[in-house]
């Protein structure tokens, strides 16, 4: 089994969908840009936010398996992907990478 690089890679904030929409919320997301985690074994990370968990794991079991190559050639390393959290009032971009 492979180690899986999470790399934060973009962290967007759409103010105007939060004041219309969302009750106001501390500390909504603890991520920073540049920031990297490591998987072992298809684990979550430690500290690494619950909610993006969910989103990346299925990608991040993959990789750590040996699988790859989603989407038919959606990425150019065909062992890692682009995957974004579901919040849709400050979504975040991570880059998956199958490492040894």
């Amino acid at each position: 089994m492979e180690k899986v690089k999470i790399t934060v890679m973009r962290m967007a904030c759409y103010e105007d969908l939060i004041k219309q929409y969302e009750n106001p919320i501390e500390h909504a997301c603890e991520m920073k840009l540049g920031q990297t985690f490591i998987s072992e074994n298809a684990k979550k990370p430690e500290n690494f936010c619950d909610s993006a968990w969910e989103t990346v794991s299925p990608f991040v079991f993959a990789l750590a398996h040996g699988g790859g190559d989603f989407y038919d050639g959606w990425m150019k390393n065909k062992q890692s992907a682009m995957i974004s959290c579901n919040d849709g009032f400050r979504p975040v971009s991570f880059l998956l990478e199958a490492i040894e």
